[in-house]
């Protein structure tokens, strides 16, 4: 008896709802830095094409953390980075392959897909540093909050979570490349641009919360977690 009711407790350790969140949050990551490349003009500032879904990420980790608490938060942010990881190196193995002779997207495929070693390092980086302050942030507010004004919480963890981000990114990957007058303004712009992007899904980030409480019967407060990124069994 005592063993069957183990397995049903394994088996529903986690829900459909929270399966779909890990795949959003990894999706958006994985998708953030593939098109990454590609810049774009919106509205005078220069920006990354990912700025479109990369606080996305930070949304959903706002959600995991406030639902399913920091535990599970840390978890699912080491779970995007080694998934971001399997893609480069996928992308990377698919590069030096041989091309058959008749194919002529070397050059492409390169010019998109290729990583500079530099810019994978700083990016991988300023995911785990930007993922980590955001959870910590939320998880330590919602506490002293006591689970009040959830709307401040979510801004506050981006404008901390997103700020060191943009400033670990831009400060490994172009210092010394463009003056320090561009680079402090490249980084201020990101910062605040995914910044308004979370203030402004806000409403939809409530609904998704207080929907997802109320499925899962859940609503975490992390008194005894021990906030140590790196401590993946706790």
């Amino acid at each position: 008896m005592a063993q069957e009711e183990d397995k049903k407790n394994v088996h529903n350790r986690y829900s459909p709802w929270f399966v779909l969140i890990v795949a959003v949050f990894i999706t958006s990551l994985v998708t953030a830095n593939i098109i990454a490349v590609k810049l774009v003009n919106i509205f005078g500032l220069v920006l990354p094409a990912a700025i479109i879904i990369f606080p996305l990420s930070y949304i959903f980790g706002d959600i995991l953390t406030e639902v399913y608490g920091y535990r599970q938060a840390r978890r699912v942010i080491w779970l995007g980075f080694f998934c971001n990881l399997i893609t480069v190196a996928a992308i990377w193995c698919g590069q030096i392959l041989p091309s058959a002779s008749f194919w002529d997207g070397q050059y492409a495929y390169e010019r998109i897909l290729g990583y500079a070693p530099r810019i994978l390092i700083a990016s991988f980086l300023a995911y785990l540093v930007g993922e980590f302050a955001n959870s910590y942030v939320l998880a330590k507010m919602k506490i002293a909050t006591k689970g009040r004004w959830l709307w401040m919480r979510t801004i506050g963890s981006t404008l901390v979570g997103e700020g060191l981000d943009s400033l670990v990114f831009m400060t490994l990957a172009f210092t010394g490349t463009i003056p320090m007058k561009a680079l402090a303004s490249a980084i201020v712009s990101q910062w605040l641009v995914k910044s308004v992007y979370e203030a402004a899904v806000t409403p939809l980030t409530y609904k998704v919360v207080n929907f997802l409480k109320q499925k899962e019967g859940l609503d975490m407060y992390d008194y005894k977690t021990r906030f140590n990124p790196f401590l993946l069994i706790d």
